[in-house]
């Protein structure tokens, strides 16, 4: 451990180790500096791994006792991620996230629908509108990817580095790009990827 991390880097990893066992027991280990807000209304499941500088959120906008975080069992996660949840972000079991990944169901105003807003309005004056996120099991979320509101990612899938997930990503699916596209599908007969159509 001493020559991966080197001696301060040891200190460091075991003052996050000791802050994990006594405010997060079903965590494997969450790296300080950590930042939660409205810890209550967060659930996490066992075995979750962060990085350092994650930060997780939850503001309930329709019932104030909404547990709108949810966080399955051996989540991983790298550096940086940003977790904000409104209504409802569900995160699956053995789901692997790498640094950089901001995933939300809120958003500052509404786009769609009758009740649009004005973009002459200030962003912050506009009342925050949600829709649900959810990532299944055993989802692989690359490096800097960013996951909008009303997105579910299925079972399996991979999200390719810098994508932007703006729409329901099938089951075992490989997406890239911006929005994101699936470019690959497992296929079982063969047990391979193969190019989508």
């Amino acid at each position: 451990m001493y020559k991966r991390y080197g001696f301060f880097g040891c200190i460091k990893l075991m003052f996050s180790l000791l802050y994990t066992k006594i405010f997060y027991t079903r965590a494997r280990i969450i790296r300080l500096p950590f930042d939660i807000r409205n810890r209550h209304l967060i659930v996490i499941g066992n075995g979750l791994t962060t990085g350092f500088n994650c930060r997780f959120e939850a503001h309930p906008i329709k019932d104030p006792k909404n547990k709108c975080l949810l966080i399955g069992e051996n989540v991983e996660m790298n550096d940086f991620v940003h977790i904000a949840a409104g209504e409802c972000v569900n995160i699956g079991n053995h789901v692997l996230i790498a640094s950089r990944v901001f995933i939300s169901d809120l958003n500052h105003g509404s786009y769609t629908g009758s009740l649009q807003d004005s973009p002459l309005s200030e962003p912050n004056s506009r009342a925050l509108s949600t829709d649900p996120v959810l990532i299944k099991d055993n989802v692989w979320i690359g490096e800097g990817v960013c996951i909008l509101a009303g997105v579910t990612i299925g079972k399996g899938a991979v999200i390719g580095a810098s994508s932007v997930v703006t729409r329901d990503i099938p089951d075992y699916c490989i997406a890239v790009g911006n929005p994101a596209k699936v470019i690959k599908t497992y296929n079982f007969e063969q047990q391979e990827w193969v190019i989508s159509s």
